[in-house]
């Protein structure tokens, strides 16, 4: 940042998860409090008792965009594009703050609005999952990845140089490429918490009393081994082309637990997709037929 860094002044629209914890990091290299700020009162007063160390609720958003030099939109997807077309009506002549979103589908073009007002702006989107403990996910934020859109190569540097403060590590990503990035992590994270429910469902109609504590250890090695080895660590029935097993699986879930059946499908199919286009050596025509 330029000038000292520990008299800027931090501002975070948003209360909820990810704000909490980017005031708890950012806020960490600063003499002054973060200033936070969100559409009520109750949710204000709760960011800030819940980040667990001192940080000052500001009024209105004209106040903290006024007082601040680097300012975070951690609000929803949907809600960014409002709250910014009503930043760039409050913005003084001569100020020329940091904004930044922390969207992870939309680049830098949508804070143009700002940029128009001398903002230096970019978005900074990390790969991280946000449960709702600010302490913890300013732990996690160290070491994880963010993805970086600027408006400009000062920008750019800005960024980079807030992903470091929070202990992380800058990728960028191209305009254009945002939103798949971002179908990538979500297919990942989001649709890995979907699977282990549907597993879940299908352990308790076999009667499984704690059916996620059957999973966690199998779930853990197999992330590990997938991690380490990608598509090489696959084990199981469909990597074996055993079709009988295949079918009792369907048998038994149309009987047991039909709701989990059309993604138990799609995933096995998903499977077989993936084993042809790397080439594999037996012949998976009798498993796709037996998914249907």
């Amino acid at each position: 940042m330029t000038g000292n860094s520990a008299n800027r002044r931090i501002g975070i629209i948003g209360t909820g998860r990810v704000a909490q914890a980017l005031a708890l990091g950012l806020g960490a290299n600063t003499l002054s409090p973060p200033l936070i700020w969100g559409r009520t009162a109750t949710g204000r007063e709760e960011a800030v008792s819940r980040i667990g160390r001192q940080a000052h609720a500001s009024d209105t958003m004209a106040d903290l965009v006024e007082a601040s030099d680097i300012i975070a939109i951690a609000v929803s997807d949907d809600a960014v594009a409002s709250v910014i077309e009503k930043m760039a009506t409050l913005i003084p002549a001569g100020h020329m703050p940091f904004v930044f979103h922390v969207s992870g589908r939309s680049g830098a073009a949508v804070l143009d609005p700002l940029r128009e007002k001398c903002a230096l702006t970019a978005a900074i989107h990390p790969a991280m999952t946000f449960t709702g403990n600010p302490q913890e996910e300013v732990t996690r934020m160290t070491g994880a990845y963010f993805a970086i859109t600027g408006s400009s190569d000062r920008a750019w540097d800005m960024a980079r140089q807030i992903v470091a403060e929070l202990g992380g590590v800058a990728a960028e990503i191209t305009e254009d490429r945002r939103a798949l990035y971002h179908a990538g992590l979500c297919h990942a994270a989001n649709h890995l918490v979907t699977l282990l429910a549907g597993s879940s469902h299908i352990l308790s109609a076999a009667g499984v009393a704690e059916p996620y504590a059957m999973l966690a250890p199998l779930v853990r090695a197999a992330l590990e081994n997938s991690l380490a080895r990608g598509f090489d660590a696959l084990s199981g029935p469909v990597l074996r082309g055993d079709r009988e097993t295949i079918g009792r699986h369907i048998a038994a879930l149309v009987e047991h637990c039909p709701q989990v059946l059309p993604a138990y499908r799609a995933m096995a199919l998903a499977t077989v997709d993936e084993l042809e286009t790397e080439g594999a050596p037996l012949p998976l025509g009798g498993v796709r037929s037996e998914l249907g």
